[in-house]
């Protein structure tokens, strides 16, 4: 199985990387991946799969499927990129393109990387005569919109017997560790508006009331548990004349916390902040919520199998050339960088303390797994498919240690040999462990009783209300 995998991945590398780079030059915002959605699917076709688009009502999400019978497994992939992180690939000093939208977190590779584990499982399914279904699931806007919340609310994932995903970093692990739940939401403040200078007095200012929330929830930071985090982000300051009254405002909280209860609970804390700067400025709050998702749960007898698959695939050489690369992308980190990367790499399931790294720029080994009771500090909308549907992630070396998600040398890093290297690297791993789970009812049976016994304790509601629907990014409030 191993053998047939890993010759079908090296004779169709230059084919990934292809569908790599048309997705790393055609980067789009959540639920505005036209191009990527539309050519991701098509390729999906070309491979031999049925594809299904439009899928919970999201323009730019889709199935493809092949196969048939039991077990249905099924692969995410993603492929949004960030605004503001647009940057020239192979570059060792910031180069931001005209766009300024870009792979910051390198999503380009984590949807290829999927669509490879799918089409080197359909290979071996239809070169073998196995029955059993493989199912791609091109996922949009898991940057700032819970696309895959959205698809679990849709019931896309209903059939689904397992779930596979991976995405980019410094390392090569298994992904142990639960995520932040978190609730999005709009605070929109109306005044009256004035002439600043010679009727004030008149005036009811909006900025004002969105500036005294921030300072209100300033001051609530202390008072919540310390894994929750909130982060704002004021999206209407009202026009650009000072000498103007601003009638309108707004601002955009993101909330987070290990639990969906404990991240409701400081909203509603927030809610009556906001309430209170309304007050005191005497405008009127209007309150819309605009996206969430549920905390991960891992499910440790699927995290071992794609242990030993990891393990199983290993980790190829790096170049000398490589190594040079490397070295001088590391040269372009901060002090800070470079001394915290370990606890970086830790949130993607790292294991150790850093002593076989020393004197290196790349992860050259696999990460020993451990079962994390430990929280990343960080959001996935992977975390609802996980309340589901038995999941598991694993995460693989694109990138030269040090690097931050979200930042210009992510996105420089997206075509590279190393990053190729590693997306195939999850590639395979992927690939075996569904491949694993058809050929190995015991282990596709101890997958679920853990599943099923999950489930019965913890009953799943989605976050996200029936009549809030999917926010693209440039969407006017």
């Amino acid at each position: 199985m191993k053998e047939f995998v890993e010759k079908y991945l090296k004779e169709n590398k230059e084919y990934f990387e292809k569908v790599s780079e048309f997705i790393f030059h055609h980067p789009e915002t959540r639920f505005e991946e036209y191009e990527s959605a539309t050519f991701l699917a098509s390729e999906c076709e070309k491979q031999g799969f049925t594809v299904e688009r439009n899928v919970g009502n999201i323009e730019t999400a889709f199935v493809a499927t092949y196969g048939t019978g039991k077990p249905i497994i099924g692969f995410l992939g993603e492929y949004d990129a960030l605004s503001g992180l647009g940057q020239k690939p192979n570059t060792f000093s910031y180069q931001p393109t005209e766009k300024d939208v870009g792979h910051g977190c390198g999503h380009n590779l984590l949807g290829t990387g999927a669509f490879a584990a799918a089409c080197a499982m359909k290979a071996y399914l239809e070169a073998n005569h196995l029955k059993g279904t493989v199912k791609f699931f091109g996922c949009p806007g898991e940057e700032g919109g819970s696309g895959k919340t959205f698809m679990v609310r849709e019931g896309v994932f209903d059939d689904v017997d397992v779930a596979l995903t991976w995405h980019p970093s410094s390392t090569n692990s298994i992904m142990s560790l639960s995520s932040l739940a978190n609730y999005q939401v709009y605070f929109r403040f109306k005044g009256t508006p004035s002439h600043a200078a010679n009727s004030p007095h008149l005036g009811r200012s909006a900025l004002d009331a969105v500036e005294l929330m921030n300072i209100g929830v300033n001051y609530l930071r202390e008072h919540i548990i310390e894994e929750a985090r909130i982060h704002y982000a004021v999206t209407n300051t009202g026009g650009i004349s000072p000498n103007v009254v601003q009638s309108n405002a707004e601002v955009l909280y993101l909330i987070r916390a290990p639990k969906i209860s404990e991240v409701d609970n400081i909203y509603k804390r927030v809610c009556k902040i906001a309430e209170g700067a309304a007050l005191m400025t005497e405008t009127e709050v209007s309150i819309e919520f605009d996206k969430a998702c549920s905390n991960y749960v891992p499910n440790r007898r699927l995290e071992k199998i794609m242990y030993e698959k990891l393990v199983e695939t290993g980790v190829e050489p790096f170049t000398e050339e490589e190594k040079e690369f490397a070295e001088k992308m590391w040269n372009t980190f901060t002090e800070e960088e470079k001394s915290n990367y370990i606890e970086t790499i830790k949130g993607f399931g790292y294991v150790g303390d850093g002593k076989e790294l020393k004197g290196k720029y790349l992860f050259d080994t696999i990460s020993p797994y451990c079962e994390s009771k430990e929280i990343l500090k960080g959001s996935t909308d992977v975390g609802d498919v996980s309340w589901v549907v038995p999941t598991a992630q694993l995460s693989t070396a694109t990138s030269v240690l040090g690097t931050t998600l979200h930042s210009w040398q992510m996105t420089a890093q997206g075509l590279t040999t190393i990053a190729n290297k590693g997306m195939m690297r999850a590639a395979q791993s992927m690939a075996l462990t569904g491949l694993t789970l058809i050929q190995s009812p015991e282990d596709f049976q101890k997958v679920k009783e853990e599943f099923e016994i999950f489930k019965k304790e913890n009953p799943y509601t989605c976050p996200i209300p029936k009549d809030v629907k999917p926010s693209k990014l440039n969407l006017k409030k």
